[in-house]
C-alpha cells in the first residue's frame, strides 16, 4: 500500500505486464489514492496488535541469532519479545541450530486470534475478471456488500443452504447483521427461481468429476468425495465449459486437502461447504511452525467441526473404500512443510492417486510406497514445473533475505515430463490425468498464470500424455471439465465405523 500510494502509475504500467500480474503490484489502475491511503491507516490503528506480532517475531528471530550458539536455551527465555512470551518455546535442531515454535492452539486463544478481522462481501458477478488477491486490497464498491461477520457465524450456512432450499428474506435478515442501509442491495442477491435440483449418482460405477485446477469429485451410489475444492461457483456463461456448485452432492461425505496453498484451500469455495460436508480430512502437523500452521486448528476455528487429520500412510477405512495418505515431496520450496499429504482412494479394488502439486525429488520413495499399495488404476499428476520462487508466498515470513540466485533455486514447482514420467514407470497406471495446472479463468484472481503454447508446463505436459498414449495408456491434461465412469468388480469391506490405522 505504501508503494501504491507513493507510485500509483508504477503500479498501473506494471500489470499491464501479464509477467507482473502475480507480482506485488495493486491492480486499481493508478486510481484510489486516497481510499489505500485510508485503508492503509486504518490497518495500522485497528491491526496494531498483529503488526506488533510480527515485529515481535523478527526480534526473536534475531534473538536466536545472537544469544542461541549451542548453549542452554533457558536463560533465553528471559529475552524473548514480551509479546510473545508464553506462546514460543525454543529450540535447537541436531545441527545446533536455533529455532523456535508456538503453542498454537494458545494462540487461537489470544487477543492475537481476533475474529473482527474476518468478513464476508457479496456481490453478483457475471464473469472471472478479479484483481490477483495476494496484492490488491478490496476497497469499498457499490454494488458489493461487505458483512462483518467471523468466518463461523451459522449465517454462513443458512445463507448457503438458501442455494437449495428456499427462505424468507426475514428469516435470513434475521440472522444475518443486515443494516437498512445494506438490505435493498442484499435483497438483489435473491430470486424466486427454483434452481435445478442436483441429480444423485445411483449406477454401479465409480463416477469421477473434474471440476477445475485440483478439484474432483468421486462418487459412488452410497459415497461422495471431494478432493481440493477450490471451484467455480457461478453459474453465468462462460466460454469454458465447467461443473459449479449446482454440480455437487447435497451431502460430502469426505472433503479432501491436499496441502496450505492459496489454490488448494480457499475459504470462499469453503465455507459454503461447510453445511454439507460430513467429515473434511487434513494432513497432520503438530509443529506450531510460523510457516507451517496447523489446518486442523484452522478448520475448527472457523466452524468446522469433524476434522480429521491423516498422516503418511495412515489410512481411514469406511464400507469398502479407504483414503491412505501418501508423502509429498517438492512444491514447498526447500523450507521444512508437514502440512501436505496426497491422496490415495481406494473403491473396493479400484485406486487413483492424487499428487497434487508434488515434484518428484526421489523416485525410490515411491519404490517403496508401492510395494505397500500396489499398482494404480488412475494416476493424478500436477505439472506447474516452473513454479514461483520462494519468496512469493513465503518471503514475508523470513528475517534473513535470500539472495536473488537462491530464490530462484527454491520453488514452488510441480513435476516435470521425466519426474511424472517415473512415476508412470512405478505405478503401472492404467489412466494418467495432468490436472492442478491453474488454467482455469476462475483461477486467474489466486494464481497469475497465464501459459501459452510455449509456455515450459504446456510443453512438458504435452510430452508426458503424448508418451503416456504411445504406450497405450489413456492420457490427459485436463481443463474446464470430464466426467469418467469406472467399473468396480470388488466386493464390499462392511465396516461399522470409520477407523484409522497405519498402513504399513
Amino acid at each position: 500500500m505504501e508503494s501504491y500510494i507513493s507510485a500509483p502509475s508504477l503500479h498501473a504500467e506494471a500489470i499491464q505486464n501479464p509477467k507482473m500480474k502475480g507480482g506485488p503490484f495493486m491492480d486499481l489502475g493508478g486510481q484510489r489514492t486516497d481510499e489505500v491511503e485510508r485503508l492503509m491507516r486504518d490497518t495500522i490503528e485497528r491491526r496494531r496488535h498483529m503488526i506488533e506480532f510480527a515485529w515481535a517475531v523478527k526480534e526473536l528471530d534475531k534473538l536466536l541469532l545472537s544469544e542461541a550458539r549451542g548453549g542452554g536455551l533457558e536463560k533465553v527465555y528471559s529475552k524473548v519479545p514480551e509479546l510473545l512470551k508464553g506462546y514460543v518455546e525454543l529450540f535447537y535442531d541436531r545441527n545446533n541450530n536455533a529455532d523456535f515454535r508456538f503453542f498454537e492452539s494458545l494462540l487461537y486463544k489470544s487477543d492475537f486470534y481476533n475474529k473482527s478481522s474476518q468478513s464476508v462481501a457479496l456481490w453478483i458477478t457475471m464473469n472471472d475478471q478479479r484483481p490477483f488477491c495476494l496484492s490488491t486490497p478490496r476497497l469499498n464498491e457499490r454494488d458489493v456488500l461487505h458483512i462483518d461477520i467471523p468466518f463461523d457465524h451459522p449465517g454462513i450456512d443458512e445463507l448457503a443452504k438458501m442455494k437449495r432450499v428456499p427462505q424468507t428474506l426475514g428469516y435470513i435478515k434475521s440472522i444475518l447483521p443486515i443494516s437498512k442501509e445494506q438490505a435493498t442491495l442484499f435483497e438483489t442477491f435473491f430470486t424466486t427461481d427454483k434452481p435445478a435440483a442436483y441429480k444423485r449418482y445411483t449406477g454401479d460405477k465409480i463416477r469421477m468429476r473434474y471440476f477445475g485446477h485440483a478439484c474432483i469429485l468421486i462418487e459412488t451410489r452410497e459415497l461422495s468425495i471431494l478432493v481440493d475444492p477450490v471451484i467455480s461457483y457461478y453459474g453465468y456463461h462462460s466460454d469454458v465449459e465447467h461443473y459449479s456448485d449446482v454440480d455437487l452432492p447435497d451431502e460430502i461425505d469426505y472433503i479432501l486437502i491436499t496441502h496450505n496453498h492459496q489454490d488448494h484451500v480457499l475459504f470462499e469455495t469453503l465455507l459454503p461447504l461447510r453445511y454439507k460436508s460430513k467429515n473434511i480430512v487434513v494432513p497432520r502437523t503438530s509443529g506450531g511452525k510460523l510457516e507451517d500452521p496447523s489446518l486442523k486448528l484452522m478448520f475448527n476455528n472457523i466452524g468446522f467441526r469433524n476434522v480429521i487429520e491423516i498422516g503418511e500412510m495412515e489410512t481411514i477405512r469406511f464400507a469398502d473404500a479407504f483414503i491412505t495418505g501418501i508423502p509429498f515431496t517438492g512444491e514447498h520450496s526447500d523450507l521444512h512443510i508437514q502440512t501436505k499429504t496426497c491422496h490415495l482412494v481406494k473403491i473396493g479394488v479400484f485406486q487413483l492417486l492424487f499428487l497434487a502439486d508434488s515434484r518428484i525429488l526421489e523416485p525410490k520413495l515411491y519404490r517403496h510406497i508401492q510395494k505397500e499399495v500396489g499398482d494404480l488404476d488412475v494416476l493424478f499428476l500436477g505439472m506447474e514445473c516452473d513454479g514461483a520462487p520462494l519468496t512469493w508466498i513465503y518471503g514475508p515470513l523470513m528475517t534473513k533475505k535470500l539472495s536473488r540466485e537462491q530464490d530462484g533455486s527454491r520453488r514452488l514447482s510441480g513435476s516435470d515430463c521425466e519426474k511424472g514420467m517415473s512415476l508412470v514407470e512405478i505405478f503401472h497406471p492404467k489412466e494418467v490425468y495432468v490436472y492442478a495446472m491453474g488454467q482455469e479463468p476462475w483461477l486467474e484472481f489466486i494464481s497469475s498464470i497465464k501459459y501459452t503454447d510455449q509456455s515450459n508446463p504446456i510443453i512438458q505436459s504435452n510430452e508426458l500424455v503424448k508418451i503416456c498414449r504411445e504406450r497405450g495408456l489413456v492420457a490427459e491434461r485436463l481443463y474446464g471439465e470430464k466426467e469418467l465412469l469406472y467399473d468396480n468388480h470388488s466386493s464390499p469391506v462392511l465396516a461399522d465405523d470409520i477407523n484409522i490405522e497405519l498402513l504399513w
